[in-house]
């Protein structure tokens, strides 16, 4: 796996809690790197929310204004 400049790795071990900021791109093709502790670091990926994008509200209706005459 190639690490580019930026990218934002975590250990897989749920103990561990490591994370890592990559500073320079390597030019090595090889396996995901490993931890301190000997784990597999994944890189962090922001969600793909494709399922539940109905649930968007594109603009909300304004509130009718009641008048109150005493």
């Amino acid at each position: 796996m190639i690490m580019k400049t930026g990218e934002h790795w975590h250990c897989t071990n749920p103990a561990c809690h490591c994370e890592v900021l990559v500073q320079s791109n390597s030019e090595i093709e090889g396996n995901n790197p490993r931890c301190v502790c000997g784990a597999p670091m994944k890189k962090n990926t922001p969600p793909l929310l494709t399922y539940l994008e109905f649930l968007k509200v594109e603009d909300p209706v304004p509130a009718r204004e009641v008048s109150r005459k005493g």
